[in-house]
């Protein structure tokens, strides 16, 4: 072989092998990205499926008038053995959390996934609720809160009787209280909770009261009533014994694009609901449950752009039920 003809061989070997890394740097993310796309659930309509002792959930899906996936979980609250329950200061934390994140005289929520606050308290259900700082999810790569970071709370939280998060009282309005004591629940659009409150979050809209939209909702529908996003929203009957939440998926094209301020207040009003508050949205919404294969979320979240991917958020609302009677 001359040469000539073993330059040219390699330096078509080395072109070859620039190429495949060029293609497969280019195809690694767009593979990844479809994998999570196929692996979200089929938007089949589920109707009052029993999960657990008190607990109910329902699936809606429509393509009118866009396409929208809700996840609707009836839940008694006097059903026996069911209790909620707020996430407290702490989390349990292993060694390399520990190293990571050094300030932990700092009584402070620290921020976690829903499914890890689901485990860790060893819990039937678990949605997001608080709206929380700082927050950024700009990139795959890059985002904020982390898993096990400090965050501020928007309005109240209550654990056990413990306040977690206090009201500022420069937030005007005051983010408006999902508060619980026993076997019962109310919402109280001035963001404090009663004497004796055991667990309690907070939102940041009043969608209804006894049963009709609210002035501040009218309002706000001037501002984002056209735009289809993702919601968390908690809904009371007039008893305040029983409580909806209502999740909607969305940021989602030709799967769930979510539904309208006025759509999803629609739908609340449509269950029989009195008073309904918005939680935390968007990403943010998440919706875990315990099964015999461990935590698995109901809903499909979005969190920097992936589909399916979990957000680590302020803090959550969870519930301890029974197991169904055989």
């Amino acid at each position: 072989m001359s040469r000539w003809h073993q330059i040219k061989t390699k330096f078509l070997k080395t072109e070859f092998s620039k190429t495949g890394l060029l293609w497969f740097g280019l195809l690694t993310p767009i593979v990844l990205y479809a994998s999570t796309v196929w692996r979200r659930p089929n938007p089949v309509i589920i109707e009052h499926q029993p999960l657990f002792q008190g607990i109910t959930y329902s699936r809606q899906a429509s393509d009118q008038p866009r396409p929208h996936i809700v996840h609707i979980l009836d839940i008694d609250l006097t059903a026996p053995g069911l209790r909620p329950y707020v996430t407290p200061t702490y989390f349990a934390i292993d060694l390399q959390q520990y190293l990571k994140h050094r300030r932990l005289k700092s009584r402070k929520p620290r921020a976690k996934r829903t499914s890890e606050f689901l485990k860790t308290h060893k819990l039937q259900l678990a949605v997001n609720a608080n709206f929380f700082l700082p927050f950024d999810d700009g990139t795959p790569w890059y985002y904020q809160p982390g898993s096990g970071d400090v965050v501020n709370l928007n309005g109240l939280a209550i654990s056990n009787g413990n306040i977690v998060a206090r009201l500022n009282p420069k937030n005007k309005p005051s983010p408006p209280t999902l508060c619980f004591t026993e076997q019962q629940a109310v919402i109280n659009d001035d963001g404090t909770c009663a004497e004796g409150t055991r667990q309690a979050v907070a939102g940041n809209l009043v969608l209804l009261e006894n049963g009709q939209p609210t002035e501040q909702l009218q309002n706000q529908l001037q501002q984002e009533g056209k735009v289809p996003y993702s919601f968390t929203i908690a809904a009371l009957d007039a008893s305040g014994t029983r409580l909806w939440l209502v999740l909607v998926d969305g940021k989602q094209p030709l799967y769930s694009e979510g539904m309208t301020l006025g759509e999803v207040t629609a739908q609340v009003q449509a269950l029989g609901a009195d008073t309904a508050v918005r939680l935390d949205g968007g990403g943010s919404t998440t919706a875990v449950i315990s099964s015999p294969h461990g935590a698995t979320v109901l809903n499909t979240p979005i969190h920097s752009k992936i589909p399916g991917r979990e957000r680590p958020v302020g803090n959550h609302l969870g519930f301890f039920a029974k197991p169904l009677t055989p």
